[in-house]
């Protein structure tokens, strides 16, 4: 099978899988990885996030956006644009007021009522979504390439972190050259430094 082949045989695979979590079990995963996640000095550090808001059965995002706000931070989260493919960046203050269901019915940004982000400079934080994660940082997504082409963009290097339940952490991931790897894969477990292949405990 191709690379493209074999990852979407593990997407299919893995999505299947974490479909299958009961919704108890995925809603005590997610307040466990949120508390993870804003346990970590590299988001304590941080003045301005990138986040997203799930959707579907993957780990619930919202969760964390709301606290990061509640924290006092700048939030931006993305808007896909289907005309180009690429992905928009608007602030947020309220996401109960601010956002949408766009494109795959996940929740946006309305441009009428955001701001866009000009400048990609600010950013310092940057949570991704993700179908799998190896512990050394590969991540596979669903297949659009909208992150990938979104980190091209950005000129610096802010933290990049994904969270995902632990049956989302696979072995091996086909890698091609426009994939990027992310720095800390967060689950309901553990906290991994991939560049080191750490496990934190942060209980």
């Amino acid at each position: 099978m191709t690379p493209q082949q074999q990852k979407q045989s593990l997407r299919q695979q893995i999505l299947s899988r974490r479909d299958a979590l009961p919704r108890d079990q995925r809603a005590a995963h997610s307040a466990a990885i949120t508390e993870r996640l804003l346990a970590m000095p590299e988001y304590r550090r941080a003045k301005v996030v990138l986040g997203y808001m799930n959707f579907g059965h993957e780990f619930a995002s919202e969760l964390w956006v709301k606290r990061v706000l509640a924290d006092g931070k700048k939030l931006i989260l993305p808007r896909a644009n289907p005309a180009t493919r690429l992905l928009e960046l608007y602030w947020i203050a309220d996401p109960a007021t601010q956002l949408a269901p766009g494109m795959f019915g996940i929740r946006e940004p309305i441009v009428e009522l955001s701001t866009m982000v000009l400048e990609l400079n600010a950013l310092e934080f940057i949570l991704l979504p993700g179908v799998a994660f190896t512990r050394e940082g590969a991540r596979l997504g669903y297949g659009g390439g909208f992150y990938d082409k979104l980190l091209e963009r950005i000129p610096h290097q802010p933290s990049l972190v994904a969270g995902a339940f632990s049956m989302q952490v696979v072995r091996e991931i086909p890698q091609e050259i426009t994939d990027r790897r992310v720095e800390w894969l967060v689950t309901e477990n553990e906290t991994i430094s991939c560049n080191t292949q750490t496990n934190l405990d942060l209980k």
